[in-house]
């Protein structure tokens, strides 16, 4: 294949929907990551305590767990993909504004609760809108792209606020109004959207809240079994926020947290999409396995090492592994499962994936509160390689 013939075939890869979902994204998470490194301290502003902060984000992040089945199934079931971007998007982004009208506890809790319901709403119809626009050859490329401009508003968002915070310090509400803009943006692009194949109304069929769960026992064994071993490892990988503890536990400073945090972020943007490509010529299941083993990598790496210079190798290897999976686990999936049923196996893993990682967080919280952070860290790798060597007895996607 001659060098433009290649290009073009790329082009086409990328389509128009493609690009309008990943701006989409790119400027909701621009508006997400602007608040990110101030929520926190903007809580603790208003009268949150460490406790009650971590119910409000428990909490939060159980009502996107189970409404993301929901609504994937939801999704299958009326054929339609674009209301659910729609209305999730616009709920994420009124909620920025909402935090910082009132400050009671029970406002906040409410307007967190609306933020992670957004995420729910949209997730899986979203996921099978990027599916529809690729075939099992492309599926990487795809989502790689999408998780790649992604993350590139995750990269824009911190750099946003920390300009901001440095003329206006400690000026958090205004900064909260200001991530509306953003998410104003992001919902503008999805009316450029439409749904290709609704299904007629006296087709549809009628879905509860838990019928993803049946699906579950209905879906192919191929999927049962990848995503087994997807949560096992979700299981035992705690929030980032255990990373950047560990850098403050070694004596960097703030801003060179933060700045460590970016780095990541420009990482994973890079090579998103070029191991997407990758993986659909090589294997999603390959390049997602040595994603894992870049993981085992880093987190060894993180319970033994004090050396700022070699934690900087560290986050670019664990830009790498966030670029060779997020996106790769969804190409993966989409592929071994009906095409009609893309959004409720999105959702439906994705929504098991949120609960597991709240179990994640608060199991990392426990072993370093009694044994220290090597302990937590080199548990996590150790299950890890158990992941690795279960995920190479798995067929290739």
């Amino acid at each position: 294949m001659s060098d433009c013939h290649k290009l073009n075939h790329r082009s086409k890869t990328i389509t128009k929907i493609v690009w309008i979902l990943s701006l989409v994204s790119l400027f909701t998470d621009m508006a997400s990551e602007m608040l990110y490194p101030v929520m926190p301290i903007y809580l603790k502003s208003i009268g949150f305590c460490i406790v009650l902060i971590g119910i409000l984000e428990g909490f939060a992040e159980a009502v996107a767990g189970l409404s993301k089945g929901y609504f994937g199934k939801l999704s299958d079931n009326l054929g339609r993909r674009l209301p659910f971007v729609q209305w999730g998007y616009f709920l994420s982004a009124l909620s920025k504004p909402m935090m910082a009208v009132l400050t009671f506890p029970i406002w906040i809790f409410f307007a967190r609760t609306i933020d992670r319901l957004g995420k729910g709403i949209r997730t899986g119809a979203r996921d099978a809108m990027l599916s529809d626009e690729a075939s099992p050859e492309t599926k990487g490329t795809v989502f790689g792209f999408h998780r790649s401009m992604d993350t590139l508003g995750a990269v824009f968002g911190p750099l946003l606020a920390l300009g901001f915070l440095y003329f206006y310090p400690g000026n958090y509400k205004l900064l909260f109004y200001l991530a509306f803009i953003p998410g104003i943006i992001a919902i503008s692009f999805t009316f450029f959207l439409k749904d290709k194949n609704p299904v007629p109304k006296a087709n549809r069929i009628k879905t509860s809240f838990f019928d993803f769960i049946q699906y579950w026992k209905a879906s192919p064994m191929s999927y049962r079994k990848l995503v087994l071993g997807l949560l096992l490892f979700t299981l035992f990988n705690s929030s980032d926020v255990f990373l950047l503890l560990k850098l403050k536990e070694n004596g960097l400073t703030d801003v060179a947290t933060i700045g460590m945090y970016t780095f990541y972020n420009v990482v994973y943007v890079l090579f998103a999409y070029p191991l997407g490509i990758i993986a659909d010529r090589l294997g999603l299941k390959k390049i997602f396995i040595t994603g894992l083993v870049l993981f085992a990598i880093v987190y060894v790496g993180m319970a033994l090492n004090s050396h700022w210079y070699i934690y900087f190798g560290l986050f670019f290897l664990y830009g790498v592994y966030a670029a060779a999976t997020e996106g790769i686990s969804k190409a993966w999936i989409s592929n071994i499962t009906d095409k009609k049923d893309t959004a409720t196996a999105i959702g439906a893993f994705t929504g098991f994936q949120s609960i597991c990682t709240m179990i994640a967080s608060s199991l990392a919280g426990l072993l370093w509160f009694n044994f220290g952070s090597m302990v937590t860290f080199m548990i996590t790798a150790a299950i890890t390689l158990i992941v690795i060597f279960y995920m190479s007895l798995l067929k290739p996607a």
